[in-house]
């Protein structure tokens, strides 16, 4: 199948955000998402940033070295409610050969979930070949990156983008994923040892060559470690491997801080950081989207960079969850979470995340982010508006 053309919208919204200027969103008053706030809970250990710590978290060098060494592995206390999330940096733990070696986070929808009978689903899009993104990516797409963390299987891999935060205009350290990317959902709880790596592999250079690549060369931005991670109540009550009502909320929200310190944040350091349209129009309403994110099952290594540009269409699971959108697309596992972005008033803004694909990664599909994606910010942006 020829590539598709891109179209002129679509061009314009990847012009703009080169550009993308420190614009702040205005921040709401929604209560949706209130659930998945940190709340203390006896028996927590005090830390010095006055956060309450799980029970078990390493506080001391000889806890932390084991943990290091493969003591997170015990998944029979896996921190599972929201105030449960603790991710102690690890300095030097997401070495270049560690990376390279990271899966997919593979989540697909089920023939039994497609959604096909629901009447605000449209019919499955025609395949679109996933194209490269231009190098260095840090001029391209400078607020795309890796999400890269540890699960039960091993090591995994994600995508994600750094979006304005209102608290911290110009300043922000959030990044936007997709919640199966930090959260197990139903069966399981938070993942571990959770990073964000923008500009991956800015170079483009070939999945073999990054295994024993300078780090500068495959994190030119530094390894940024989520030191709070936000996801919805729905994802954590009903999410699973396949799709289903649960993708309709599979978004999350990490606030990063970087291994190696320093006083620049995220946004600072990257150069760009892109707005969140919540509330955007319905997928009929909509002329073009562009996905991107860094796939990693075959054909395609992780190495990578890749989009697909095309006009969405829609996917229910269920009456009462909100309509996802959809779009032709190649991509397989890896994109997950990797950032859904349209053209709004000249400017390049976020809408949804790759959330789930056709077994036969024809299709992917992202949430419509409203009322409780805009919670679920909120709660993440709030509760460091008064820290740096």
């Amino acid at each position: 199948m020829p590539l598709i053309r891109r179209s002129a919208v679509a061009a314009a919204a990847v012009t703009a955000l080169l550009a993308v200027s420190a614009s702040a969103c205005g921040p709401g008053e929604d209560k949706a998402g209130a659930e998945t706030n940190a709340s203390d809970s006896s028996g927590d250990q005090q830390a010095k940033d006055g956060i309450k710590l799980p029970e078990g978290v390493p506080t001391s060098l000889e806890d932390l070295k084991e943990w290091k060494e493969g003591g997170w592995k015990d998944w029979d206390n896996w921190a599972r409610k929201a105030s449960e999330f603790a991710n102690p940096v690890i300095k030097n733990f997401w070495q270049p050969s560690r990376m390279a070696k990271a899966e997919d986070a593979p989540h697909t929808a089920s023939a039994q979930t497609t959604g096909q009978n629901q009447p605000t689903t449209d019919p499955e899009p025609p395949a679109v070949p996933a194209k490269q993104v231009s190098r260095p990516y840090h001029q391209n797409m400078a607020p795309v990156g890796k999400v890269f963390f540890d699960s039960p299987d091993g090591p995994m891999v994600c995508s994600g983008t750094v979006v304005d935060d209102p608290a911290h205009p110009g300043k922000s350290n959030l990044v936007w994923t997709a919640g199966h990317c930090v959260h197990s959902g139903k069966k399981g709880g938070w993942m571990r040892n959770i990073v964000f790596v923008p500009s991956y592999n800015d170079k483009g250079l070939s999945a073999r060559s990054t295994q024993t690549a300078a780090q500068r060369d495959v994190s030119p931005y530094g390894v940024w470690w989520a030191d709070w991670s936000q996801t919805s109540s729905q994802w954590i009550d009903t999410g699973g491997k396949t799709g289903g009502i649960s993708s309709a909320y599979d978004f999350a929200v990490l606030r990063v801080k970087p291994e190696n310190g320093g006083g620049k944040s995220l946004q600072e350091t990257v150069g760009a950081a892109v707005p969140v349209w919540f509330g955007a129009p319905s997928a009929d309403r909509v002329s073009s989207i562009g996905a991107y994110g860094y796939p990693a099952a075959p054909p395609y290594d992780g190495a990578k960079m890749f989009n697909c540009t095309s006009r969405p269409g829609r996917l229910s699971f269920s009456p009462t969850s909100p309509t996802m959108y959809r779009i032709g697309c190649s991509m397989t596992g890896g994109t997950s979470g990797g950032g859904w972005f349209v053209n709004h008033k000249g400017k390049t803004v976020l809408v949804s995340n790759s959330s789930i694909s056709s077994s036969g990664h024809t299709w992917l599909a992202g949430p419509h982010l409203g009322t409780e994606a805009k919670g679920v910010f909120n709660a993440i942006s709030k509760k460091f508006g008064t820290k740096g």
